[in-house]
């Protein structure tokens, strides 16, 4: 119960933050996220563009491990997870705070979850990851994005966001890995205090999740018997 209050607590302070306390949104900033969508980065600091695109695989990191925790709940995961795809820390925390403990995995995948579960895919969001960090590091301008941090809401609250996604993993991660076999609290820790390349590493390394793990374990106890 605890846990379940300490995430709308957080939810409903992000709100309030991001409402009232942060710099006020400036003139031009639907402008600036149409641009940033559609791919036209004229005058717009790569340091920005990263971290916005960032945000949109921060979702999919998420989901490789949303959508296998969901088939145990009462509570979808896919509406929250899709919502985060705009919205980021904003829908997931509803989620966190419904869900329930789930180590387990019954059933088989189908080929959606076949494709999160890929190392393929880990693999791929790595890349990206990777190629808008470097842009953005060796392109952007700090002073500019600090500036920007301090007197716009948008870039503000994305920021504040992306840094609340890191906190939010572990959340997730105990079970993922759970379902998976794995019981080593030092990789639970080095992934969880190893921010964005943390997730992806464990994503990239994690065993395969089996399927059919309720049939399996009907045959094991029937064979001794």
């Amino acid at each position: 119960m605890i846990r379940k209050i300490s995430f709308w607590l957080i939810w409903l302070g992000f709100i309030g933050y991001a409402s009232f306390l942060a710099p006020p949104q400036q003139p031009g900033t639907f402008e600036l996220i149409k641009n940033l969508s559609i791919g036209q980065f004229a005058g717009i600091n790569p340091l920005i563009i990263a971290v916005f695109y960032i945000m949109g695989v921060w979702p999919m990191i998420y989901s490789c491990l949303l959508f296998f925790d969901g088939r145990g709940q009462k509570v979808k995961a896919w509406p929250f997870a899709t919502a985060s795809l705009g919205v980021g820390a904003f829908s997931l925390l509803p989620y966190l705070a419904l869900r329930e403990p789930n180590p387990e995995f019954t059933g088989s995948k189908d080929n959606f979850l076949k494709v999160l579960d890929s190392r393929w895919t880990a693999i791929l969001l790595s890349l990206i990851t990777v190629g808008l960090i470097a842009f953005g590091l060796i392109a952007g301008d700090w002073q500019n994005y600090i500036q920007q941090w301090q007197t716009s809401r948008f870039i503000h609250v994305m920021s504040l966001d992306f840094c609340l996604l890191c906190l939010l993993f572990p959340a997730l991660l105990g079970d993922d890995m759970a379902r998976r076999g794995m019981s080593n609290l030092a990789i639970f820790w080095a992934v969880s205090f190893l921010p964005l390349f943390g997730p992806l590493a464990y994503l990239c390394l994690r065993p395969t999740l089996l399927e059919n793990q309720e049939k399996s374990s009907t045959k094991v106890l029937d064979s001794t018997v």
